[in-house]
Parts: structure tokens; sequence; C-alpha cells
């Protein structure tokens, strides 16, 4: 798993590409992000999925902020990202949550 970020010019934005390796993706067939930014849906975002195995999705976001996020595997298993730039305990479960922080 890995996040790929970029700035926009007026530094306003954070483009932030999520992608799920093969080796974590494992025999997936569908990868949804869940986070703050698409209120926890858990279907809203999906995943495309690469011709190397991967997985990944680029989002748009708000700069200078965190964001906290997990992918959901085949509709049943949730997972950090491993390349997060933290962890914070989730509120609703005994795990933690992956954060992306969009500062420059």
């Amino acid at each position: 798993m890995s996040l790929k970020k970029s700035f926009s010019k007026d530094g306003k934005k954070c483009s932030v590409t999520f992608t799920v390796l093969p080796d974590a993706a494992g025999t997936a067939k569908t990868i949804n992000i869940a986070g703050d930014f698409n209120s926890w849906s858990s279907t809203e975002t999906p995943l495309k999925k690469n011709k190397d195995g991967s997985f990944s999705v680029k989002l748009d976001l708000d700069t200078d902020k965190e964001y906290q996020f997990r992918y959901l595997i085949d509709g049943q298993r949730w997972e950090n990202d491993w390349q997060a730039d933290k962890y914070i305990p989730a509120p609703y479960s005994n795990a933690d949550n992956s954060v992306v922080i969009t500062k420059k």
C-alpha cells in the first residue's frame, strides 16, 4: 500500500493517490476506500484494479488537514494503509485508522 501526494499550484488542494499493492490486495475482487473525505461511505469510492494487480484511486483533498481512512476489501475485510502518515484509534472499534496528512 502506498500514498503519493502532489499539490496544486495555489496550494489549496492535495491530490493523493491511494494504492493497494498486489501483495496486499491478494485475490481481492473489489477494494473501496472509506474515510473522512467521503463520510465513511464503504461504497462511494472504489479503487480501480490495474493491470499489475494493484488497485488505486486519486482524490483531491483540501490541504493542511488530516483525513482518517481505511480500505474495505471485497466488502468484508477492513485494512489500514501500511504507508500511512500515522495511525489513530478508531472511535467505534478496537482497531486503528490510517491517517493521511495533506500538509506541504
